[in-house]
């Protein structure tokens, strides 16, 4: 498995395990140079967005991965974690469906939850 597959798998895990909300992977790696893989994720609130991005930090300590910058979380209405080849873009409801990251990024492949073992 190469490194940025598994840190995918790792955020995801570690996303859903806080009851992220509505966790998309996007392969930008064809449509951009800036990272291979984006994960979008909604929490209801500041404490649980903050929760999300503190256990996906923990997770992927535990696996030796480092964030290289984290943004915004303090405000914690969208958090955005800069691993180098994956960016974890975690979101409150408003802010998500404001900034729509989906669309702007609709040329990448999404892929879906029951897809991620079969990456590699």
């Amino acid at each position: 498995m190469n490194q940025s597959v598994e840190m995918v798998k790792t955020a995801y895990a570690a996303l859903a395990d806080k009851k992220g909300e509505d966790i998309r992977i996007i392969d930008i790696c064809k449509v951009s140079v800036m990272a291979d893989y984006f994960i979008i994720a909604s929490g209801t609130n500041a404490n649980q967005v903050q929760a999300m991005v503190d256990n996906v930090e923990e997770e992927l300590g535990k696996k030796g991965f480092v964030c290289k910058q984290v943004e915004g979380y303090q405000s914690a209405n969208w958090i955005l974690m800069d691993y180098g080849d994956i960016i974890i873009h975690v979101f409150d409801r408003d802010n998500r469906l404001f900034y729509d990251l989906e669309r702007i990024w609709r040329d990448g492949k999404t892929i879906e939850a029951e897809d991620l073992e079969a990456l590699s």
